[in-house]
């Protein structure tokens, strides 16, 4: 398992923060969210990203060929951080804050890693450095698992995986929404194209 130190111990722990200002349409702002596409994307994938139009994506890590990020690209702007699979991805960060602003107001703080929960809950180094960042959101990847709880009082979401499939385990994407209203996120099966719901 990838290590969680901080960069004052590891040398090789990377750490970025981006600012993106926020860019309203009428319905809102929408980011796309990905992990886990471990080179091979469902085919279905790139299609129904650009239908959902996103201002840009947000790439959880478990990428493989980098040639992903380049075809997700061509839609909108993709920020990713590196998977445990992705020791070839130099240039990218291991963990990456991302700031929605509007002006001087920064409207949502996302903390975006690969390997951040156990079970439902976040790992002590991951929830340590949300808290630190004063995130108001984590993204992750890794299991492969769809993810959408608040612990401890931080949101966690897992796009799921919309890579090759692994044991019964849907094959997802994420939506995010952002409007007057709030932050609403979203499964989409790239199966059918339509919201996926955990089952009862």
């Amino acid at each position: 398992m990838q290590s969680r130190r901080s960069p004052a111990t590891a040398k090789t722990w990377k750490h970025r923060h981006l600012t993106v200002p926020f860019a309203s349409g009428g319905d809102g702002m929408r980011v796309a969210v990905l992990a886990d596409t471990h080179s091979n994307p469902h085919p279905a994938t790139f299609e129904l990203i650009a239908a959902f139009d996103p201002a840009f994506m947000l790439h959880a890590g478990d990428i493989g060929d980098l040639a992903v990020l380049d075809r997700l690209a061509r839609i909108a702007p993709v920020h990713a951080v590196r998977g445990n699979i992705d020791g070839h991805a130099d240039g990218l960060p291991d963990s990456l804050r991302l700031d929605l602003v509007a002006g001087e107001e920064r409207l949502l703080s996302i903390y975006m890693t690969h390997i951040a929960v156990y079970g439902p809950r976040l790992n002590t180094a991951t929830r340590a450095a949300a808290l630190h960042d004063e995130a108001d959101l984590v993204v992750c990847g890794h299991s492969h698992v769809p993810l959408l709880v608040r612990d401890r009082g931080i949101p966690v979401f897992n796009p799921g995986s919309c890579g090759p499939r692994r044991f019964q385990l849907p094959i997802l994407f994420g939506t995010m929404e952002l409007g007057d209203e709030g932050t609403r996120l979203q499964h989409v099966c790239c199966e059918t194209g339509s919201r996926w719901r955990p089952p009862p």
